[in-house]
């Protein structure tokens, strides 16, 4: 079994307590799964206190005895009723709190009421894009992680070329392609943040299917096996001469990377081989400026422009629905800042991961290529390594 070391789990709650220390922030409690992880190296059902100053407390509902195998953290104790906190903290030494931290961006408002009652007079504050922030500057050891996850998705893009057959359902080839992921360790989920937003495994669509839109943020949709997941693969029949577009997030211990390769049986018509161009020499020239300093927004205007120039603007990130990023963070979860999108000024930093995904969306089909990044001092590091080329069957 693979667990964040003591160490890792210290480093990322130091950093975390001084912006506590910062924000006068008497301390705060972690719940939601990922940033639980990354903080306690367990996703068992818990609330993690961190205080400003001294060690953290995992407060473990289900399952304790789980969780101390799991985490390498020093204070771990079971706590069956949230109401039971306060008395708890009490016996470390911690109470009499004036704000406590919450990670308002996923809590929801009939838990909040709760701690409000547990925690009061205190005042509930919210420390979720202070944690994201932390998130954002993936560390060596994080790296290695999500280099290990690149060699999967190495291993699995090899194999669709194999499996790809004309007259296939675009739900019979993506059943083959996530078995050769579950065999690899992949566990399906790629977690998301955003409220509502759901992913497994990721996107595989075909033709006109490529072109459906639905819920999910992001350029391409799919009409999904049926209205209760309208996304990604469906019941459609793959084709000659149409375009496949395999985009999957690849993710073991925990850690994503995210890619996009594009597939054909027969040849592909002239627009979308233009268009597949024009989505290439974005990405080369994303590459070419994203260095530590460089607004998000900044890379975004650009794509934006090369988008625009090639004449396919309109076509650029959707179709009809049309989104505003052209790429995003990973890393635990699948969308992640920083965001390439419009208006988001934050620059890069060294040690970000970030996927870069220009696609041209058309009703005939999309192409489009993605790649993960790790953002470097000289500039970008491709981690997602595999054939840019259209690859024809």
């Amino acid at each position: 079994m693979h667990c964040t070391p003591k160490s890792e789990l210290d480093l990322r709650i130091g950093k975390f307590q001084e912006i506590l220390k910062q924000k006068n922030i008497d301390g705060a409690i972690i719940i939601q799964n990922a940033d639980l992880f990354y903080l306690a190296g367990t996703v068992q059902r818990s609330h993690l206190f961190i205080p400003a100053e001294g060690r953290p407390v995992l407060m473990v509902r289900r399952s304790f005895p789980r969780a101390g195998e799991e985490s390498a953290l020093e204070n771990v104790i079971h706590l069956d009723n949230p109401k039971e906190i306060i008395t708890a903290l009490k016996a470390y030494g911690y109470g009499d709190f004036k704000t406590i931290g919450f990670e308002l961006d996923v809590l929801p408002v009939v838990q909040y009421r709760r701690y409000q009652k547990i925690f009061e007079p205190a005042e509930i504050v919210d420390v979720s894009p202070d944690v994201r922030s932390i998130r954002m500057i993936k560390s060596p050891y994080e790296l290695e992680l999500i280099k290990a996850s690149s060699q999967m998705n190495q291993e699995v893009f090899a194999l669709i070329s194999n499996l790809l057959r004309e007259g296939m359902t675009e739900l019979e080839l993506a059943g083959l392609v996530e078995s050769a992921c579950r065999k690899r360790g992949h566990y399906g989920l790629l977690r998301l943040r955003g409220f509502n937003q759901e992913l497994y495994y990721g996107h595989l669509m075909s033709g006109t299917n490529l072109a459906v839109p639905s819920y999910f943020d992001g350029p391409t949709g799919g009409r999904g096996p049926d209205p209760s997941y309208p996304q990604g693969a469906g019941h459609k029949t793959i084709g000659r001469n149409e375009p496949v577009m395999v985009d999957y997030g690849f993710v073991l211990d925990g850690y994503i990377v995210d890619q996009t390769r594009m597939f054909c049986i027969g040849g592909l018509a002239d627009h979308l081989v233009q268009a597949y161009a024009a989505a290439c020499k974005i990405q080369a020239e994303l590459r070419k400026r994203a260095k530590p300093g460089v607004a998000c927004s900044e890379l975004y205007d650009i794509a934006l422009h090369i988008a625009q120039e090639s004449g396919f603007g309109k076509h650029f990130m959707g179709y009809a629905e049309q989104v505003s990023f052209v790429g995003h963070g990973v890393g635990l979860e699948l969308d992640e800042p920083p965001v390439i999108a419009a208006g988001f000024k934050v620059p890069l930093a060294e040690g970000m991961v970030i996927a870069i995904e220009p696609k041209f969306v058309f009703p005939d089909g999309a192409v489009g290529i993605e790649n993960t990044y790790l953002v470097t001092a000289s500039g970008l590091e491709t981690i997602t390594e595999f054939d840019e080329e259209i690859i024809y069957v």
